[in-house]
């Protein structure tokens, strides 16, 4: 994949839509949950009931979810695929083969359910995203559900450091990134600021080797590389498009995926499919998980 180069200022690189960016696919509603996982893209249409793939050549196969609005994907050790189904409030498990129930959270949990980060040992943390007094629960490998976070201001796309010791979430009403440390029990504690007053409501993220943050900012219709205390050190334009996620996969993974919408408000979108999913080359490869 060949991109074109960024125009580089005194404190960012500032990519314009075309000028930087490859399109892979389009012609889905509403794209959400990237991640890169054996040669592939996969992500959500939260709208269009289904899970895509996409390889580096634009070809795309579909699960079909009938019934489910999927958000936050995220792989298991084994390979399988756990799937959040929104506004039912579970964890579909997908094999390869069948897709089946797997997690109800539906009775601890105060709001509908977002994104998702799995960790190496199969635990998946799930955010509900109320406004305010939103959650991150956590999923045991046993289907087991306990809220490990509270009092988040809609908790949005998470990340896990490489050494797997730091979640960082988006806090999309907050417009900060809050990072808490892992316990060898899977808790989360030591809650802390990562980077406040964000340009945007922050949705999905994801984190590069040198500890940079990709965050889609989604009403300032752009992607963002910010660090820690806040510092934005590259940023893609997206123009008239809305950013709502990102994930750095290819060979190497130096390539950064976003996806983008017409409409920051999914509601306005269904039936539609103008969401897209394109492309670029960055200089630091991502890094932890997903």
């Amino acid at each position: 994949m060949t991109v074109a180069p960024c125009e580089r200022d005194t404190y960012a690189v500032i990519c314009k839509g075309a000028d930087a960016l490859t399109t892979l696919a389009d012609g889905f509603c509403f794209g959400e949950g990237p991640r890169w996982f054996e040669g592939l893209l996969w992500f959500s249409d939260m709208l269009g009931e289904a899970v895509h793939t996409v390889n580096l050549l634009g070809d795309m196969t579909t699960l079909p979810l009938p019934g489910h609005r999927p958000s936050g994907l995220g792989f298991r050790p084994d390979g399988t695929l756990l799937i959040v189904s929104t506004a039912h409030r579970k964890l579909l498990r997908y094999d390869g083969y069948t897709v089946e129930p797997f997690a109800d959270l539906s009775g601890v949990v105060p709001a509908d359910l977002g994104d998702m980060v799995v960790d190496a040992v199969g635990r998946a943390y799930v955010g509900a995203q109320a406004r305010e007094g939103g959650v991150i629960a956590r999923v045991d490998p046993d289907g087991s559900v306990a809220i490990v976070a509270e009092n988040l201001h809609f908790p949005n796309g998470m990340v896990i450091t490489p050494d797997h010791a730091t979640l960082i979430v988006a806090e999309s009403t907050g417009r900060r990134l809050t990072a808490f440390t892992i316990g060898t029990d899977g808790s989360l504690g030591d809650r802390r600021i990562f980077a406040d007053g964000l340009d945007g409501p922050p949705d999905g993220i994801c984190l590069d080797a040198e500890g940079g943050v990709w965050v889609a900012m989604t009403l300032a219709n752009q992607f963002e590389r910010i660090v820690e205390g806040g510092d934005v050190t590259d940023r893609v334009e997206m123009g008239d498009r809305i950013a709502i996620a990102c994930a750095l996969g290819g060979p190497e993974r130096r390539t950064l995926f976003l996806l983008t919408s017409a409409d920051a408000y999914p509601e306005r979108l269904i039936g539609t499919k103008e969401s897209r999913l394109e492309a670029m080359t960055v200089a630091a490869p991502g890094a932890g998980l997903p």
